[in-house]
């Protein structure tokens, strides 16, 4: 159980990781504009719109393996295959925001897709037999 945790709150992080390039990329335009950070964001290219994109989708995916890590918790179903399928989302989540970065479209969706079956296959590990 104590995996399914650590899982959530590293999920819950990469968010905030994926906004370190974001902020460099906002530095290298200009200056970070603190007083208008989303109009920046909105005006930027390349690389810089690519870590945005990256930083606003780990929140997307944050909401729905939340879900399953809770509902794995409540439904007491913390099996090894779970914890598995929540460490191999986690890491396919910082992959794909490295692929995103590098502008490896392919390759991130393919890293997309498996975290995200990571997350619905723990969410049909809770359903009772």
């Amino acid at each position: 159980m104590i995996i399914l945790i650590w899982c959530l709150i590293a999920a819950a992080l990469l968010p905030f990781i994926a906004k370190i390039p974001l902020a460099l990329a906002m530095n290298k335009a200009g200056g970070y504009d603190n007083n208008h950070p989303r109009e920046q964001q909105a005006s930027l290219k390349g690389f810089g719109a690519r870590a945005l994109a990256a930083h606003q989708n780990s929140f997307e995916a944050l909401i729905i393996f939340s879900a399953a890590i809770l509902l794995a918790l409540a439904t007491n179903k913390t099996s090894d295959t779970v914890q598995l399928l929540a460490m191999v989302h986690i890491a396919s989540r910082v992959i794909y925001n490295v692929f995103y970065l590098l502008n490896l479209g392919a390759l991130r969706s393919l890293s997309w897709a498996v975290a995200i079956g990571c997350s619905f296959a723990i969410m049909w590990q809770c359903i009772p037999n």
